[in-house]
């Protein structure tokens, strides 16, 4: 039996470069949001060290064209990379394909329950299936209100099994000015949650100053 050896030429090549540079998968669904998805990849895309991985449902694309008047096209090309929804064998459907963690912005109902109960009906939900299988982040922007106990049931499910679930919802004492204020504020605090410090998008909380 002959053992083919890893050809030393390849180490330190362009590609094994790439590869060291942090993974993240955008997955943008249909509840209204898309523009915490759309930010984020507007973001990393002036981190030199990430490698953005969009994952575009066709409702998300009819959500961000009615929010954001944005089409399909202007919103692939803020991403590294963009894959089908329904590429059920793309890279991401493997956890081999290392990755450094996923962001669902906005998350469905829909996208939310499917993971939760293990439906990988699409790459979205697989990609977030196999972030799950190896212990990777997995961070949850669940779009609705009010919220029924599935919803909830749902939320506990994948909050069990490691995932964090991050509404966006808008911090005030940031007294923030425009809409823009609120959507980068809570687009920072996810970029902490994924260790992506060179970039500072949060108004950071000094605690209330006694006057007394």
């Amino acid at each position: 039996m002959t053992i083919n050896l890893i050809d030393d030429s390849v180490i330190g090549s362009k590609n094994n470069k790439d590869h060291m540079k942090k993974r993240i998968i955008i997955a943008i669904t249909g509840a209204t949001g898309s523009i915490y998805g759309t930010r984020l990849l507007e973001i990393l895309q002036t981190v030199d060290e990430v490698e953005t991985h969009l994952i575009l449902s066709n409702a998300g694309a009819l959500t961000a064209q009615y929010e954001l008047n944005m089409d399909k096209q202007a919103i692939t090309n803020l991403a590294d990379f963009t894959h089908n929804p329904k590429d059920i064998g793309a890279t991401l459907s493997s956890g081999s394909f290392i990755t450094h963690g996923m962001v669902i912005a906005p998350c469905s109902m829909k996208t939310l329950g499917c993971i939760a109960n293990g439906i990988a009906d699409n790459l979205v939900s697989r990609a977030a299936d196999v972030i799950l299988k190896e212990r990777r982040k997995l961070i949850v922007m669940a779009r609705e209100t009010p919220l029924n106990l599935v919803h909830l049931r749902n939320m506990t499910t994948l909050s069990e099994m490691g995932a964090i679930i991050a509404p966006p919802v808008p911090a005030f004492y940031t007294l923030p000015e425009s809409i823009d204020d609120l959507i980068n504020h809570t687009v920072g605090r996810i970029l902490d949650t994924l260790d992506i410090s060179n970039v500072d998008y949060v108004k950071r909380w000094q605690g209330i100053k006694d006057s007394a």
